[in-house]
């Protein structure tokens, strides 16, 4: 039957038939593949945590939403997204620090996305101006000290660290370390290169040791009587203290809480948080996670569980970190660590902080 009708066509006829033919299977096609990818979000993250599995696998069963996570060095995830370009698969990126999240957006990693739930759950200072990435979770950089040879009172800010009283008294880690070069960025955009250089070079001669390991390496060796005060983000100090490790919990205990610049400017604070990526497939399902993500429910679920703080004001913080007592934060927008991330890293050059 079909070879009768086909006959009577006119070839300029037929061939706009066999044409429509083929672009209705691939609209078929398409739209199969859209069914397929409605129900789905791909993360690249950088973050490492049970919690974060909890939560997803609570999304999923309130949204339908399937997130296929992938994990990985958070520079390495950057290069990746650059290397895949258009074809890259990812929906949202999710790193820590705000440096890292202004680098993938200078390099045109990040679109901005609009959403009033973002913006009233996140406060300005914790997300990008004009919506290309929102904080997730908060983190101070504060000094832990000795219990047992340091008292709180002679402790006040970041710059008083440079002072000669504290030589050989302070542990840091690498200056290639994000972490340090946002806190840096921050001295910068509250005072100048020149000022943050005198500090970063005073404060590594007043250095136990050069600059090594990690966050909790600096509050072991504290612990362990090398040095007086180490500067570490708040939520290791949570990791040490609830270690499977019995001479981890038992560091922990050794070591006090102080958040810096409390007369001032408050304490340097920092974000894991996570922008959607320029090229993805499923926008609308990365915004709908990224807005889960911040309610206060799920907020206070990464405080019980990474001793981080909730971006959300209405989020609970963890027992320990109630304990550790309220504090007054830095109120400089995120997005300056990232203006100033290479001047950090220029500073911490020349004054030889390795």
């Amino acid at each position: 039957m079909t070879m009768i009708i086909i006959s009577r066509f006119k070839p300029i006829t037929l061939l706009i038939f066999i044409l429509c033919s083929f672009g209705l299977r691939a609209d078929a096609e398409t739209d199969k593949r859209k069914l397929e990818t409605e129900g789905e979000v791909n993360l690249y993250t950088h973050r490492h945590y049970e919690a974060d599995e909890a939560l997803f696998a609570r999304f999923t069963e309130k949204t339908g939403i399937k997130v296929n996570v992938v994990k990985a060095n958070a520079d390495e995830l950057i290069e990746r997204l650059k290397s895949e370009g258009e074809a890259s698969p990812a929906d949202l990126l999710v790193t820590a620090d705000a440096g890292r999240l202004v680098r993938a957006q200078e390099a045109g990693l990040l679109q901005a996305v609009k959403s009033e739930k973002l913006e009233d759950c996140v406060p300005a200072q914790l997300r990008e101006p004009d919506g290309y990435w929102f904080g997730l979770t908060l983190r101070a950089r504060i000094f832990a000290y000795a219990k047992a040879r340091v008292n709180p009172a002679s402790l006040s800010t970041y710059e008083a660290l440079a002072q000669p009283v504290w030589k050989g008294r302070i542990l840091a880690r690498s200056s290639s370390n994000i972490y340090n070069q946002s806190l840096l960025a921050s001295i910068i955009a509250q005072s100048s290169e020149e000022q943050a250089v005198a500090w970063a070079r005073a404060v590594r001669s007043n250095m136990a040791r050069p600059p090594q390991g990690s966050d909790r390496d600096q509050m072991r060796a504290v612990a362990a009587g090398l040095a007086d005060v180490a500067i570490v983000n708040t939520y290791y100090l949570g990791i040490l203290a609830t270690s499977s490790d019995p001479a981890d919990r038992k560091s922990a205990e050794k070591i006090g809480v102080f958040f810096p610049n409390q007369g001032g400017r408050g304490a340097h604070i920092n974000i894991s948080g996570a922008g959607v990526t320029r090229h993805a497939k499923n926008t609308e399902n990365a915004i709908t996670l990224l807005e889960f993500l911040v309610e206060s429910e799920q907020q206070s679920e990464f405080a019980r569980a990474n001793f981080e703080y909730p971006v959300n004001p209405e989020g609970q913080r963890s027992p320990l970190l109630k304990k550790w007592g309220a504090f007054k934060a830095d109120t400089l927008n995120l997005s300056e660590l990232g203006k100033y991330n290479q001047a950090a890293v220029k500073a911490f050059d020349l004054a030889g902080w390795e």
